[in-house]
């Protein structure tokens, strides 16, 4: 796992400065710790920090061929490396490492750009190709690695994370009022968009292809609910321990001990069963609680933890959450609001005290439906005898409705009442939105209003038509959070407060070949009797005990209404409404105040409200005030 920046200039006779290279992988030392390169040549400079954890001498980067004709950096891991190493040997290359990036750049020699559909794993890969001057910028499938870029008017700049992309002074810092709609809305940025003007994330699944100063950005691999398998349940069930526990057992490749991330749920007790069978050391595993009532699933952690022998760590939580939000502000660079990134970050900065690796649960939710917002409605089950496409037809206008409400919650009710009944799958365009359209447009300067407009309005409405008309209610929810929640919210929490710890985390249920076995498993298999996940539950029964077989979902989270009348109000007070410095440019500090003393009276619940605006004033005091280094300006 690393951390990658580059640079390549139209007019090849101007050199990159070593020093940007410098600063912008210095930005990311938290990435790679282990190491630092780079490669400069005509026009064209790499850079990477290394988090050496397969062939840890020979796996060093920028790395070449033989003829030094091409040159990659590498963010990432290539599960099957091992398959296409032999392949690659057998049809005669000449391998001189037993790194996954130096098969990346031989499958490139024989199969160009159709190299990334044999990659399994997740990556971002920079891959200079110098006799086409071809700069090749790729993104794993789902968008586990990030990697952002700016086309810029002497040529392309790229990495891993925005604060390494903006130690290049070339790169505006501009505020995108669209990008900060749609942050509102979902409390994260959905690429292409950054919060920065000009400055954009490659889509999961895509590759960007620069040649001579133009740049082309093209989609790779498209996720597809294929045809239902018609085998017996016991036949799928086996099915799907087979290719979890393969997915597991591929993702134990490493050169340098790993460990488990343990929540208490079914995922990641499931994944820490299957490492536990397959190592021949205890595993370690790493949970984090709370204090607060109802958010620690600790006990169940701990139980499964002792009934696979692992070597458990676990805290209970007491951090300084004012001190922790300019940490998160400075790694994310950009503002994410989703409050798990606090107890994400501190799970895996325990972690990362003891380990470079560990495994995760992530995706079961979205591989097996089991998020409550997959649950049929009581409204639905009225209309449930019309076909999802019609009913998707006749619910595009209460979507419309529900998004650009400008004014009157009872309205804003009834929309959604009526999506209820027409089109469930609309809960997962809409179930993150914190700020519908009444509170913005009460909340925005009228300049801001107009200059959002409905332009996130039109990027619901567009995800909504690009559907595929024969896919039922739940594939349409799945595939939804597919291309939105996961990649934008999930994974980007996961990655970016993992690796602010020098941790890589790694996801079986997120491979791509047992998502896409997932998507051929009839509904009913996974959402049975009112429970999601049904099928996984009954594929994984003997490695869990009953009491996390059949708990109810707790989500991993944060109390963030606690702390808001509570340990953070001081601070939370001052930031938002004493001395505010980026809320007053695009909000009315009445309206903001509005907010706080009708949660604080108790009258309204608006802690995610709150929250999203808070996040938001650290991110501008750290990155957009005061000369915008990074560094905390939060006093």
């Amino acid at each position: 796992m690393c951390g990658i920046a580059g640079k390549v200039h139209t007019d090849r006779t101007r050199p990159v400065e070593g020093s940007l290279l410098r600063r912008m992988t210095a930005a990311l030392a938290h990435r790679g710790p282990d190491d630092e390169q780079f490669y400069v040549e005509n026009g064209v400079g790499l850079g990477i920090r290394r988090l050496a954890i397969i062939d840890l001498q020979g796996g060093r980067q920028p790395m070449t061929n033989e003829d030094k004709s091409l040159w990659v950096v590498f963010n990432g891991e290539i599960y099957n490396f091992p398959e296409l190493r032999r392949r690659l040997l057998a049809a005669g290359h000449v391998l001189s490492t037993r790194s996954d990036t130096e098969v990346i750049l031989h499958l490139y020699e024989d199969l160009g750009i159709g190299c990334l559909a044999e990659l399994r794993g997740m990556f971002a890969i920079a891959l200079w190709d110098a006799p086409r001057e071809r700069l090749v910028l790729a993104r794993d499938r789902l968008g586990k690695k990030p990697l952002v870029y700016a086309g810029l008017p002497e040529g392309l700049a790229f990495a891993s994370e925005l604060g390494a992309l903006l130690a290049d002074p070339s790169v505006r810092r501009e505020i995108d009022p669209e990008a900060l709609d749609a942050y509102l809305r979902c409390q994260s940025i959905p690429s292409p968009r950054t919060i920065y003007t000009g400055v954009r994330k490659l889509p999961p699944a895509h590759a960007l292809v620069w040649e001579k100063g133009a740049a082309r950005v093209e989609r790779y691999w498209s996720f597809r609910f294929g045809p239902k398998t018609a085998a017996p349940a016991p036949e799928i069930r086996e099915r799907i321990r087979d290719l979890l526990d393969e997915s597991v057992r591929l993702r134990l490749e490493s050169d340098v001990p790993l460990g488990v991330l343990l929540s208490g749920g079914i995922d990641s007790t499931a994944v820490a069963a299957l490492v536990a069978r397959h190592l021949d050391r205890p595993v370690q595993t790493f949970s984090v609680g709370f204090e607060e009532t109802g958010v620690s699933e600790l006990p169940e952690a701990r139980r499964m933890a002792a009934r696979i022998g692992a070597l458990h760590h676990e805290a209970v939580v007491k951090l300084d959450v004012a001190e922790v939000l300019p940490l998160l502000a400075r790694h994310y660079g950009e503002p994410f609001a989703d409050k798990s990134a606090v107890p994400t970050y501190c799970v895996t900065r325990m972690a990362g005290r003891a380990l470079k690796v560990v495994l995760s649960g992530d995706g079961g939710d979205e591989a097996f439906a089991g998020y409550p917002r997959y649950l049929p409605s009581q409204m639905h089950l009225l209309t449930g005898w019309i076909p999802a496409a019609a009913r998707r037809r006749l619910a595009e206008p209460a979507l419309r409705g529900a998004l650009s409400l400008r004014s009157g919650r009872l309205r804003g009710r009834l929309f959604r009442r009526w999506l209820e009944a027409m089109a469930p799958p609309a809960k997962s365009l809409l179930f993150p939105e914190f700020f519908p359209g009444y509170r913005l447009a009460s909340l925005y300067h009228e300049r801001i209003r107009r200059a959002v407009d409905a332009a996130w309005d039109e990027e619901i409405l567009r995800r909504w038509r690009g559907l595929p008309a024969d896919l039922d209610d739940l594939d349409a929810a799945l595939a939804l959070d597919y291309g939105l929640y996961l990649p934008e919210t999930l994974l980007a929490k996961m990655d970016i407060a993992s690796m602010a710890n020098s941790l890589e985390v790694r996801s079986p249920f997120l491979d791509h070949v047992l998502l896409e076995y997932a998507a051929t498993i009839p509904g009913g298999l996974k959402v049975a009797g009112g429970i999601g996940k049904a099928v996984l539950r009954d594929a994984v029964a003997d490695l869990l005990p009953p009491e996390i077989l059949h708990g109810p979902k707790r989500g991993f989270s944060a109390p963030v209404g606690a702390w808001l009348r509570g340990p953070l109000r001081t601070y939370a007070e001052d930031l938002l409404l004493l001395g505010p410095r980026g809320l007053p440019e695009f909000f009315r500090p009445e309206a903001v105040r509005a907010l706080w003393e009708a949660h604080q009276a108790g009258r309204k619940n608006h802690a995610m409200r709150l929250w999203t605006l808070l996040v938001f004033e650290v991110w501008f005091r750290t990155w957009m005030d005061g000369g915008g280094t990074g560094d905390s300006h939060v006093a």
